[in-house]
C-alpha cells in the first residue's frame, strides 16, 4: 500500500493516479509492493532528520528509510516540497515534474538502484526518465 501523507501545507493533487503509477514501477522491476509511506515536510523538518539521522547538516529533497525485505518493498520516504520547488527553478523544470522525478527517485532506490558514483547516477537518471514518460 502507498500512502501520502503531510507534515506542510502541501497536497497531493492526484493522489490515486501517483499510487498506480508508483505500484507499476515497483512491478515492473519485479517488486512487490507492501507499505510505502511518502511523506511531504519542508525543508526545517527534513534537515533535522538529515542531522539526527544521517549526521548530514545538509538541506535535501528527499531521505528514505528502506525496510524492504528481499524483494518486498517497504519504507519511509520524506520529501521536502521546498526543496523540489527551488530544484526545479535551478534545473527549469516544472515543479510537478521535479516532484514526480524525486517521487519515482526514492522507490527506485528500494529496487537497489544506487546513485553515488557518476555511472550509478546515469543509470538512476535513465530509470527517472524512463518512469516519467510513462506518467505522461
Amino acid at each position: 500500500m502507498i500512502s501520502f501523507n503531510y507534515e506542510n501545507d502541501f497536497k497531493l493533487p492526484n493522489e490515486a493516479v501517483v499510487s498506480a503509477w508508483i505500484a507499476s514501477v515497483i512491478s515492473s522491476e519485479n517488486f512487490k509492493e507492501d507499505e510505502i509511506n511518502y511523506v511531504f515536510c519542508d525543508d526545517e523538518y527534513l534537515h533535522k532528520l538529515n542531522v539526527d539521522f544521517l549526521n548530514h547538516d545538509t538541506l535535501t529533497d528527499i531521505i528514505s528509510f528502506d525496510y524492504s525485505v528481499g524483494k518486498t518493498l517497504q519504507g519511509d520516504i520524506f520529501i521536502s516540497t521546498e526543496r523540489v520547488e527551488d530544484n526545479a527553478k535551478d534545473f527549469k523544470v516544472t515543479f510537478e515534474n521535479e516532484l514526480y522525478r524525486v517521487l519515482v527517485h526514492g522507490v527506485l532506490h528500494y529496487c537497489g538502484y544506487k546513485d553515488k558514483t557518476d555511472e550509478d547516477a546515469k543509470l538512476m537518471r535513465e530509470k527517472e526518465n524512463f518512469y516519467l514518460n510513462t506518467l505522461n
